[in-house]
């Protein structure tokens, strides 16, 4: 049972049509007074909550409502309905815990996909967060074969994004860079009911800002001077599937406005065309950046954050599952052994070891260039300790053996431009290997690029 509070009969009777043709039964209350009446007598699922009684504009009336619900009851979602300009109403309302916002006028299906996922995601069985969890268990139930490990730091993980695949709910990846915030991305995609669907990804990192309409909306033909032909944009060719927002927290601040809208309300109008064009997609994000710092420093939109997060998904970093890394290893080494036709190979236990010890501030990503590099390098079957140590020694070989400045000779910017400009020539300008070797993202680097005013 679903509860309706709005003081607009038409509202009401609006809702109560969509719900009831949707398979949903529900009730309704017209003013705050009758919303905890009715929601300490009965047992709704969910409450679809307007924001302003009467004449009340500013939404101090209902901010009250949400906060007495989530007193009287915690688990109960809430759903809050507001108009476009009254976001940052609805951003004071996701504070005080409501579960997501729709706005005015929305449309049927965005409420329906709205509804569908709160409740989807409020339905999981208490137990089910108690159990001990069981890698071969979740494989059984759901496709993780792309993401390797067994630590229980993973398996969290991987329990909640099987439940949360099957929904429509936006998540958002956090976690260092090279801990496989792709994979998972993907895996996502792999479990959900759209897996039949196009999963396209895009790192927002690399799309400057005056090139975001036409990447992520598209264009029409002589939308500008070099528009010689129309382009179809990433949101049209993710149509029925999963987008993937890869560096989310790398957006700046003009695009982010832009990409906050088709979120908002899942339209969008193509650059040159004044048409508005609905498209059905999924949204997952990643960042290797701290968005909530940014929101505060005023570097990312808050209204934007929580339309990205509805679930938040945090991978740990290789050195917090160190237990994984000989079951990674082994599986990097099959599959370069495979690549480069080489049958045979092994990794002694010592090595196994070394790896273990290490930090690995390039994650995952940066433990399987290893491997592979000593693969290259090793004349033999059986990869040791010094077949690492000897791959490592002669990543150094080339580079300038500088001593380090003296105090008050250069500034921490003209030493980080410095090392930049040292990798760049110790790996010829190979963008990849530059940033696994500073253990940095590559949009990062190309930050750096840009404030150093480094061409590569």
């Amino acid at each position: 049972m679903i509860l309706i509070v709005d003081d607009d009969p038409s509202v009401v009777a609006s809702l109560a049509l969509v719900l009831k043709q949707a398979g949903y039964k529900s009730d309704s209350a017209s003013t705050p007074k009758q919303a905890l009446q009715m929601i300490g007598g009965n047992d709704f699922e969910l409450v679809l909550q307007d924001m302003n009684f009467s004449r009340q504009t500013t939404g101090a009336e209902g901010l009250d409502l949400l906060k007495e619900i989530k007193a009287k009851k915690p688990s109960l979602p809430v759903i809050l309905i507001t108009a476009w300009g009254s976001i940052p109403l609805a951003v004071q309302g996701m504070r005080n815990g409501a579960a997501d916002f729709i706005t005015k006028p929305w449309t049927n299906p965005q409420l329906l996909q709205s509804v569908k996922t709160i409740l989807s995601l409020a339905a999981t069985p208490p137990e089910r967060e108690s159990r001990e969890l069981n890698r071969s268990a979740l494989d059984a139930s759901y496709d993780f074969r792309s993401i390797i490990g067994t630590d229980t730091k993973l398996l969290r993980t991987l329990e909640v994004l099987g439940r949360v695949s099957a929904t429509d709910a936006s998540v958002l990846i956090t976690g260092e860079s090279g801990t496989g915030k792709e994979l998972v991305a993907e895996a996502i995609h792999k479990n959900s009911p759209r897996r039949n669907g196009p999963f396209v990804k895009v790192n927002l990192g690399g799309i400057s800002t005056s090139l975001f309409e036409s990447e992520m909306f598209g264009h029409v033909k002589g939308a500008f001077t070099d528009a010689h032909q129309s382009r179809r944009g990433r949101f049209e060719i993710a149509d029925g599937g999963t987008i993937f927002l890869d560096e989310i927290g790398d957006l700046p601040a003009p695009s982010q406005v832009k990409l906050l809208r088709v979120l908002q309300d899942r339209t969008y109008e193509v650059l040159g065309s004044s048409a508005s064009r609905t498209v059905n997609v999924r949204i997952v994000s990643a960042t290797n950046r701290n968005l909530p710092e940014l929101v505060s420093g005023g570097e990312f939109r808050e209204d934007l954050l929580y339309r990205l997060n509805l679930i938040a998904v945090h991978l740990p970093a290789l050195r917090e599952r160190a237990g994984d890394i000989p079951q990674l290893a082994q599986h990097f080494l099959t599959s370069i052994a495979a690549v480069y036709r080489r049958s045979g190979l092994s990794i002694t236990p010592a090595a196994l070891g070394w790896l273990q010890n290490r930090e690995w501030p390039g994650n995952v990503r940066q433990l399987r260039h290893l491997i592979e590099r000593a693969v290259l390098v090793s004349s033999s079957d059986e990869l040791r300790p010094e077949d690492f140590l000897h791959t490592l020694e002669m990543e150094a070989v080339g580079a300038p053996r500088e001593s380090i400045p003296a105090p008050g000779s250069m500034t921490m910017d003209e030493m980080e431009r410095a090392m930049i400009l040292r990798c760049l020539q110790h790996y010829s300008g190979n963008i990849t290997r530059v940033a696994e070797s500073l253990g940095m993202s590559r949009a990062a680097l190309y930050r750096r690029f840009e404030k150093f005013g480094i061409k590569p």
